[in-house]
Formats: structure tokens, C-alpha cells, sequence
């Protein structure tokens, strides 16, 4: 397998080999149809998804690449609130169950809601053993998380108490400013078309539009 890439930490929720193509060459689309397995791929929205739809992609998702400089960060402020990494992590995988519903694997017909949910408190799993998870505190309760890597902003869960009460501006803000502190000069992160909520938020923060992605899937074979 010349031009695909595979992808162990997508394998270990779908029990089904998993890759992502490197490019959309005829080449590469053939191998897709020699082996089983679920496959991811990315590409700019204005590349012509004929011959992948021939070979059996379907689109699943639209990602929004937005970025923020150090001197755009719009701070908010809430009384109450505090970052923390030293937290319960019960507490931060019983928010990750119930937090993301906007994922792409969630919008793909052939993974069921229950591996696509298995597939983030595994990645949030993998975060908190690295150290890339800060809390968010009220008071002395854990009410959400805040996931990061290097200049990455990668997750934001929130309680569902701690929801629609004005809090994600001002806890994510505050985080942010917490990377920025770390030496970057610019964060990015990355967010489903879907989620207009996250969009919002972020545009708020000060964060602007780069590049956006489409993602298409195909499942070659059945997952179990």
C-alpha cells in the first residue's frame, strides 16, 4: 500500500483496518478497492469528487480551519471560574460521553453512534495520559475540559448544568490565553461546518476563517 496512510487509533474503536489517503490519484483510489477497511479522505472544496464518488466515497463533513493571532484573543471574564490540571479524571471521561455529537464519524451512516462515541473518550483517554487536558473549574466543580496540543485547539466539552449560561466564552477564552502563555504566536483548531455553536464561539474569541476541508469516507468491508 503505496499511498495510504494507517490510522491505529481509529482501528482500535471500529475493529476494522482503517487508513487515510495521502492523495487522490487513480492509484490510490484503486487500492481502496483491494482492501478491506474504512477509509478517510480529505480534500480541498473545489477538487472534483468524481472519481472518488466512482470508487465508492461518500462525503461526510465539511471542516472549518480557523486560526487566531496572540494580539486578537478577546478575553472574557466570569466570576467563579478557574483552569486546572490537577482534576478527577472520572469527572473529565463522564462530560466526554455526552459532549460530542458533531463529529464526522457520528454523521457516517456505516459507524454506529456508539463506536463514534467509543472513538472521542478514547482520544480524550489518550489526551489526559499525555497531559493535554486542563479542566474547567466553577467554584470547586469540574465542569467541563479543554483540550490542546502544542498550538492546537482540539476539544471543548462542557457539562450539560454549565451549558447555555454564558461560560464557554469566558472558559475558553481563558484557555486560550493559557496556550498563548506557552510561547505561540497563533492557535488553529478545527471544527465541523455542523457545529455552529463552536463556530460562534470561536469567531467570537477572535479566531478568523484559513481554509476549509471536505472529508469523505468508505467503508470497504463491515465494521464489528
Amino acid at each position: 500500500m503505496t499511498h495510504l496512510r494507517e490510522t491505529p487509533w481509529d482501528k482500535r474503536n471500529f475493529n476494522i483496518n482503517t487508513y487515510e489517503l495521502m492523495n487522490t490519484s487513480e492509484e490510490a483510489l484503486e487500492e481502496t478497492d483491494q482492501n478491506k477497511g474504512h477509509y478517510t479522505l480529505k480534500v480541498g472544496p473545489l477538487e472534483n469528487p468524481e472519481p472518488f464518488l466512482r470508487h465508492g466515497f461518500y462525503y461526510v463533513d465539511t471542516l472549518i480551519e480557523p486560526v487566531c493571532k496572540k494580539r486578537n484573543l478577546q478575553l472574557f471574564e466570569e466570576k467563579g471560574i478557574s483552569l486546572s490540571r490537577t482534576y478527577d479524571r472520572g469527572a473529565i471521561l463522564e462530560i466526554a460521553e455526552e459532549a460530542f455529537v458533531h463529529g464526522r464519524f457520528h454523521r457516517d451512516f456505516n459507524i454506529p453512534d456508539s463506536m463514534a462515541d467509543k472513538r472521542y473518550i478514547n482520544w480524550v483517554n489518550d489526551l489526559l495520559d499525555d497531559g493535554k487536558i486542563i479542566a474547567l473549574k466553577y467554584d470547586d466543580d469540574t465542569a467541563g475540559f479543554y483540550g490542546f496540543d502544542q498550538d492546537k485547539v482540539l476539544l471543548l466539552g462542557i457539562r450539560e448544568e454549565y451549558r447555555s449560561r454564558g461560560l464557554a466564552k469566558a472558559y475558553t477564552s481563558l484557555a486560550c490565553n493559557d496556550q498563548f502563555e506557552a510561547g505561540y504566536s497563533e492557535l488553529r483548531t478545527s471544527i465541523s461546518a455542523a457545529n455552529v455553536a463552536s463556530l460562534n464561539l470561536f469567531y467570537a474569541l477572535g479566531f478568523r476563517l484559513k481554509s476549509t476541508i471536505d472529508v469523505y469516507h468508505k467503508l470497504n468491508g463491515e465494521v464489528l
